[in-house]
């Protein structure tokens, strides 16, 4: 009887430890197959226990005998019991992985809706410039920015941080120029000290730019709003990088219409082709400086701008260069600023082709009130007109790809601060320190011309080059003929400057289609400039010893990761 009672009592408890493995959530996947197999289990041993009661109880009765010791039980049951620890035990472990996939899920879902909701658009609001497309935009050599943006819970503002980090490394081949950004218009001349000593080589990370653009939907239209800044402010041959602002403005409209104020592009700058190379070059304008923009969309493809720009008024003379910054024998600069500069411009884009028409008006000044020199003053108006064309080649044939070809020219009067690499700024030429001045203060406008071709080709998606060259040309009064040769002034005035530009870009994450390119995040580039420029007057405006004109060869390599 007491083996029976064993054996009862055992199959009682046996079931006990099958009800928690009975008792389980029914989870997914994996987890409910293996529950089902351990149910099996426990009811085939339930059934074999059953086997053994039913042989027990065919059995004799014992003689009532002395207590015999309580023997061990069989085998089989051993090993039943057993089994069923080890499958209460099997059965608890997978409910728990049950309820950790369970939390593990549900976690899940969470973060994916909190994602959702922060890069979600806002309903209205217009899509972030494309990266990688310097071209698209209607604002002129507008940054490059990644295409994701992340929306503030709770709000309509989409931010962005972006940027880049790049490297650039040189060897001059001709006069020694330290500086990793040179201006066409001061390359050494030859027979210079510079140039006696010949090139050197130079490597920077300075122009390394972040900024971050925040936009937000308002009852007026998108409200978007930047700043931006890089580490160009210092030393070209320091390595104490000095921080500087780019841009820092906002703009408020829809694209029919649109008010921007702040420190932005001018609207004269324009990047026509790409280089390596931080500088501003040839027939080229890199000026960010405070405005008011108001831009609007005149036709399907066709936008118009303008702008009231700051203006600083620079000119050239027998007793130096001068802006409203510079000083005169240690007083105030007769260089003024009396009205901002008015600039215009219109762009057409459509398949690929571009068209843009500019024009600016300027106010040029001299006040010697107050300051060293003597005359009195005068004004003068500057003003300037440029064209520029990019066609696609595919219109030729699809063979072509997303090849390139840029048109550009040129003609102004007082334009050349805009041109920055062509004179160092001159806008125009005064007789202040000349003999002549006595009989009457001069300030002449500097007349100035100049045209750009180039060619961007596409070997592989991955790999492209850029081809440019670039002539200005700059008419000085005759009096000019007066500075002092060899002196300072005189070794600035530069009558003729052309630049030659080829580079070999590989970009491993660009794309293309439909005869358009994206550069993609990583760039890795090898270029090389030639620059000349030749003086007005040429050999006797040198001075002694002077040739007259300067030549420099350049090989860049560089690196831009963009974020």
């Amino acid at each position: 009887m007491r083996a029976r009672r064993g054996h009862v009592a055992l199959a009682l408890v046996l079931g006990i430890l099958s009800a928690p493995a009975a008792g389980l959530a029914q989870p997914a996947g994996s987890e409910a197959a293996t529950i089902a197999e351990l149910r099996k289990q426990l009811e085939a041993m339930q059934r074999r226990l059953d086997q053994l009661e039913a042989r027990a109880a065919k059995r004799p009765p014992a003689v009532a005998t002395a207590p015999a010791p309580r023997s061990a039980p069989p085998p089989e049951l051993r090993a039943a019991q057993d089994a069923a620890r080890q499958a209460q035990a099997q059965a608890t472990a997978a409910a728990a992985e049950a309820r950790a996939a369970r939390e593990d899920a549900q976690q899940a879902r969470q973060s994916a809706s909190t994602a959702a909701s922060i890069t979600a658009p806002v309903q209205g609001l217009d899509p972030p410039d494309p990266m990688g497309r310097p071209y698209v935009s209607e604002e002129a050599l507008r940054a490059d920015l990644p295409g994701i943006a992340l929306r503030v819970p709770g709000t309509d503002t989409q931010v962005r941080l972006y940027g880049f980090a790049k490297l650039t490394t040189w060897s001059d081949f001709n006069g020694r120029n330290q500086t990793d950004a040179p201006s066409p218009a001061s390359i050494p001349l030859r027979g210079s000290p510079a140039d006696q000593q010949g090139g050197d080589y130079g490597m920077t990370a300075r122009f390394s730019r972040f900024g971050v653009d925040t936009r937000t939907l308002t009852g007026w239209g998108t409200l978007e709003t930047r700043l931006e800044g890089d580490f160009g402010g210092g030393s070209p041959t320091s390595s104490n990088a000095v921080f500087r602002l780019r841009q820092a403005w906002g703009e408020l409209g829809t694209p029919a219409f649109r008010v921007l104020v702040g420190q932005a592009n001018s609207l004269w700058n324009e990047g026509l082709f790409e280089t390596i190379i931080d500088a501003t070059n040839l027939n080229q304008s890199f000026i960010r400086q405070a405005q008011i923009r108001l831009t609007g969309r005149l036709a399907p493809g066709l936008t118009g701008q303008v702008s009231l720009e700051a203006p600083e008024t620079n000119y050239v003379s027998a007793a130096g260069t001068f802006n409203p910054g510079s000083s005169l024998n240690n007083g105030a600069s007769p260089a003024f600023n009396a009205l901002p500069d008015l600039h215009g411009r219109l762009t057409w884009r459509d398949a690929g082709w571009e068209l843009g028409l500019r024009a600016l008006l300027r106010d040029l000044r001299i006040e010697t009130a107050g300051t060293a020199a003597t005359g009195g003053s005068r004004s003068a108006t500057g003003w300037g007109l440029a064209g520029h064309a990019r066609m696609p080649l595919n219109i030729l044939g699809a063979r072509f790809g997303a090849d390139e070809l840029i048109g550009m020219a040129y003609y102004g009067e007082g334009i050349g601060r805009y041109f920055f690499g062509n004179t160092g700024g001159q806008d125009a030429v005064s007789n202040l320190g000349l003999a002549s001045a006595g009989l009457g203060l001069r300030l002449d406008p500097l007349p100035s011309w100049g045209v750009t071709a180039a060619w961007r080709h596409f070997w592989l998606t991955q790999l492209r080059s850029n081809f440019a060259y670039s002539y200005a040309r700059q008419d000085y009064p005759g009096y000019a003929a007066e500075f002092t040769p060899g002196s300072a002034t005189a070794l600035t005035l530069n009558r003729e400057v052309q630049q030659a530009f080829a580079n070999l870009i590989w970009s491993p994450f660009a794309e293309q289609g439909a005869g358009t390119a994206t550069t993609g995040w990583l760039d890795i580039g090898l270029e090389y400039l030639f620059t000349r420029r030749d003086l007005f007057g040429g050999a006797t405006t040198a001075g002694s010893g002077g040739i007259g004109h300067g030549t420099a060869n350049r090989v860049l390599l560089g690196a831009v990761a963009r974020f």
